[in-house]
Parts: structure tokens; C-alpha cells; sequence
């Protein structure tokens, strides 16, 4: 029969607080037109967010912490789960980024482009949080900066409060997404970026429609080239918009400290301005031959991001749940980009998601080669001496660049300044015991304060530790050299138990640590807060 097509529905996508390669990436895509799909209708309805209702031509209605049903429908601010390319390019419009203000060219978003390197890299299920449409690649002299506290507000969202989630805007989704284990604002750098010089520029079509096909391992995904593109500059950060990325990062740094410390935050570089000076050091300019050397001066990678301290005077490892990659790249799937080039946070998403369900989140991913990739901005040298500036960078930055043997990434850190969380396999060990320990947590919530529970936490947090070091994770030839776990008295003060906090101390070796490390978890009749308290 003409015009009669069977679509087989996807089943609702249940989330899982135990897995760590969930990630979330959050910023500006246009919403496809189309109703939303029953699948998705079901997931908000999960959340909270509308009320299934039979009688409505549309099957639902807002909850109690959306009003707005055009709101809904659009999925501004709301978290919509994808497990495939193909799911969010059903749902997004995320070719439709304007060139110009009032032009009708359009180009890939950068939030499209980073989710389509997570499940070209490996990725399995990420969460979309629209903030919003896409502003234009070319704006008025003058428009960016305008516009820049507004942008940064939709994705920050700083009004969002743990206990309302009507409140929650942007980064505010967190909080009600506790499967996420890997957080990406992939809109952050462009955000910041200066102005984009308004110039006549020859942008041709595509010689043929582009072709996507929903990506898994190994397979590519074919992108015609649109050759205008070509000639427009990439977002770049004047110093106004370095200091603003800056603090949004420090921003979204202490939010994962304060609230989600099992998850990680994987941000891109911003490309710098040729102009760019340090105002650390005054008068000095951007040196592109020692990027790590400028990134110490203007505090984004001096030990004074990781300087705070903890009620006992030793530093809190806040940026050990964060990892910076660079530089900017091109690849076969991102010719639909201006000046051909995206920012490298998507891929390295992919790449740690992969490595999460292959191999296990511990292990490094540094050495992957990236057959994807053929060129980037600007391009780094790699000759294995430690003393050369991008070997520097690469002690504190996840780095891709060439050598004899193909692209690859070759460095998979964090960018704390405390050695022993500075392999990024230890980092995100870390997160994954902490999400494990809040699990234990909250399934002893409502349990009478003593002896008895005690034993319950130490017991369950034995076991995860134990079946940690079974899969290679922790170092030591037995358990008792892996780790230590104490809930007793020894943990607790008595304004502890008069206030009916739980606090229990694990002590753990990873592997790839120099020493041991020491956290306290703390259980309150609030719920499970997972804080670290400090490294031993």
C-alpha cells in the first residue's frame, strides 16, 4: 500500500547508576519539528517531567516541575536519552546552525558534531540536555561579548538548586542524572569566543546531498565536504574570553566537587587568539611553541586551581575530575565545520566510553590511534623527549598529535596538580568507587545509626574494593595491600552520631598511583555525600 510504513519502536531506555560511560552533553541545537517520539515521552514521564494522559491528542501532560508545555515539547532543558546517531538525529536539528544573522546557509553545531565523535569512537548511550538554538557563526561586531553572560547563564545554569527541580536549567540536570558518569558543554569555547570578522566569503554547496548512517565501532560515517567552509575562522578567544572560559570551567569544576564527584567533566581547549596575553604576567603574549607554559600563567593549569584546602590544611584534588584535551581537530567526519575543524572533547567522550565497556574505565586510553583523524589546529610535535612543549602539555592535558606511526592521543590525564590523582585512568577509578560507595549508601539510608551498620558499610565497601582489585584496578599482590576499609568509632566524632552521620575512610592503592590515596564518605540522613577529604 502507498504511503503504509512500520516503524519497529525502540524500548524506553532505562537509566543504570552502575555504569560509567554514560555521558551528557549539554548546550544549543535546534529542536527537529516532529512530535515526541512515545519512547521519549516515556523517559520524561519517569522523571517527573510530564504526566501520561490518554485523554490529550498529544498522550501527555506537564508535571509538577514543568508548566510550560511548549517548553516540553521543544525539550528546552530537559534531558532526553539517545543510544545511537540515529536516535538524536531524529530528534535534534543539529545541521542547522546558522551562518549569518540573517542568512540561510547553515552548518553543523558543535554539540551535533561532538556527539556524533562520541558514537563514531565507541559511545553507547548519552544524555542531550537543549539549551537552547544555536546562535550564528557570524554575528555583529560587538554581539558575541554582548551575549556572552546569557549563553554561559543557559549552560551553566547557576540558579539550579539540588532540591527543586523546576529549577533546574543546563548543568542543573545533574542533579536529577545520577547514570551520568562523563559531562561535555561542547558550546562552552565558542560561547567564550571573540568576534568573528563579518567578510564576504564564497561558500559553495555540497556537490551532493551529506549521508549519515548510525555509527558504531569501526564503520565511518560519509560527509560531503560543504568547500565555503573552509574560509571561515574558528571561534577564537580574546583575553575577555579566555578569563570568561575560565571561570565557567572553575564554575562547573566546583559544581562536580560540591555535588557529582563521580562524574567527570571532558572539555576542549579554547584556540587562542594570536593577541592573546597572560594576565598573570603582564605583557605576555600567547606562545603557541609552549601552550602548557601559558596555560600556567593565566592559572588554568598553576597548582592555584587545585589550592584549596581542606579543613586540615592539604589540597583538595577538585581539577583531578576534569580533563582538558587539545588541540582542535579535523577529521573525516567533520567537513560540515567552519574552518573544518571540531573540538576534540566529543572524540575523547567516545574514546573513554569505549574504553569503560571494553576494558574497564581504570585503564588508560593513552596511545589509541585515531585513524579518523588526518590534521588539527594548530598541529603538535611528538618525538617522545620529555622536555618538549607538548610533552610538557601532555602531563596535564589529553593530547592528539601526529608521529610516524599515525595520529593518536597520546596523553590521558586529568588536570589536577596532585600527582597521585594525575593519571586519568585514577581519576575515573576514583569516580567509579565513589558512584559504587553511594549506591552502598543509599540502600542503608534508613538504617538505625551503630555497630550494626557499620558493619554493613565496611562490609560493602569491601566487597566493591575486592572486586576492583580482581579486574587489575588496585595495585598490591592481595586485598590487604589493595585497600583498607574502617567504619568505627575511630571515623566518628560524637557530634557525628548526635547529628547521625555515617563517616566511613578507604584507604586504596590504583595501580597507576605512586602512593596511596585516602578518601571519607560520609552517609547524613540527607543522603549520600561521597566528599574527599584528602591524599595520602
Amino acid at each position: 500500500m502507498n504511503g503504509l510504513r512500520f516503524e519497529t519502536a525502540a524500548p524506553l531506555l532505562r537509566p543504570d547508576p552502575n555504569r560509567v560511560d554514560v555521558a551528557c552533553f549539554i548546550g544549543h541545537v535546534a529542536r527537529r519539528p516532529g512530535a515526541l517520539p512515545p519512547t521519549v515521552i516515556e523517559g520524561l514521564a519517569a522523571q517527573g517531567w510530564v504526566v501520561r494522559d490518554p485523554g490529550l491528542a498529544r498522550g501527555w501532560r506537564p508535571g509538577p516541575w514543568r508548566a510550560d508545555a511548549a517548553e516540553i515539547e521543544a525539550l528546552l532543558h530537559l534531558p532526553v536519552a539517545v543510544e545511537s546517531w540515529a536516535a538524536f538525529d531524529a530528534l535534534f536539528a543539529w545541521e542547522a546552525r546558522p551562518l549569518e544573522v540573517a542568512g540561510t546557509r547553515r552548518c553543523t553545531t558543535y554539540l551535533g558534531a561532538a556527539v556524533r565523535s562520541f558514537f563514531a569512537h565507541g559511545g553507547r548511550r548519552a544524555l542531550i540536555v537543549r539549551t537552547g538554538d544555536p546562535w550564528p557563526v557570524l554575528e555583529p561586531a560587538g554581539g558575541r561579548a554582548a551575549a556572552r553572560d546569557g549563553r554561559l547563564a543557559e549552560l551553566l545554569g547557576p540558579a539550579s538548586s539540588p532540591v527543586e527541580p523546576a529549577s533546574w536549567r543546563g548543568l542543573g540536570q545533574l542533579f536529577g542524572l545520577p547514570e551520568v558518569a562523563l559531562v561535555a558543554l561542547p558550546d562552552l569555547a565558542d560561547a567564550c569566543a571573540a568576534d568573528v570578522a563579518t567578510v564576504a566569503v564564497a561558500l559553495e554547496p555540497p556537490d551532493s546531498p551529506e549521508v549519515f548512517v548510525e555509527c558504531s565501532e569501526g564503520r565511518e560515517m560519509p560527509v560531503r565536504e560543504d568547500v565555503g567552509l573552509r574560509s571561515l575562522a574558528p571561534p577564537r578567544c580574546d583575553e575577555a574570553g579566555f578569563l570568561a572560559w575560565r571561570d565557567a570551567i572553575a564554575t562547573v569544576r566546583g559544581r562536580i566537587a560540591r555535588h557529582h564527584r563521580e562524574m567527570e567533566l571532558v572539555a576542549a581547549l579554547p584556540l587562542p587568539r594570536a593577541d592573546l596575553r597572560s594576565t598573570a604576567v603582564a605583557g605576555t603574549v600567547w606562545a603557541q611553541a609552549d601552550f602548557a607554559a601559558w596555560l600556567a600563567r593565566a592559572g588554568i593549569l598553576a597548582a592555584g586551581i587545585d589550592d584549596e584546602k581542606d579543613e586540615r590544611g592539604r589540597g583538595r584534588p577538585e581539577s583531578a575530575f576534569v580533563q582538558f584535551a587539545w588541540p582542535w581537530l579535523r577529521t573525516r567526519h567533520g567537513a560540515d565545520l567552519p574552518s573544518l575543524l571540531e573540538p576534540p572533547d566529543g572524540l575523547l567522550a567516545g574514546l573513554l566510553a569505549r574504553n569503560a565497556l571494553a576494558r574497564g574505565t581504570f585503564r588508560s586510553v593513552a596511545g589509541t590511534p585515531l585513524a579518523a583523524v588526518h590534521g588539527s589546529e594548530p598541529v603538535l610535535s611528538w618525538s617522545g623527549v620529555a622536555e618538549t612543549p607538548s610533552e610538557r602539555l601532555a602531563a596535564r592535558v589529553c593530547v592528539v598529535a601526529p608521529a610516524v606511526d599515525g595520529w593518536a592521543l597520546r596523553s590521558d590525564v586529568s588536570a589536577t596538580a596532585l600527582e597521585p590523582w594525575r593519571a586519568g585512568g585514577v581519576s575515573r577509578l576514583l569516580g567509579a568507587v565513589l558512584r559504587a560507595a553511594r549506591r552502598a549508601g543509599e540502600a542503608a539510608l534508613f538504617e538505625a545509626n551503630g555497630p550494626a551498620l557499620w558493619t554493613e558499610v565496611r562490609r560493602s565497601l569491601e566487597q566493591t574494593l575486592l572486586a576492583f582489585w580482581r579486574e587489575g584496578a588496585l595495585g598490591g599482590a592481595s586485598a590487604e595491600q589493595a585497600f583498607v576499609v574502617r567504619c568505627d568509632r575511630s571515623t566518628m566524632s560524637q557530634n557525628d552520631l548526635d547529628g547521625g552521620r555515617v563517616r566511613a575512610e578507604i584507604a586504596l592503592l590504583p595501580v597507576a598511583a605512586v602512593e596511596r590515596i585516602t578518601v571519607v564518605l560520609e552517609l547524613s540522613g540527607g543522603g549520600a555525600a561521597l566528599p574527599v577529604r584528602e591524599v595520602a
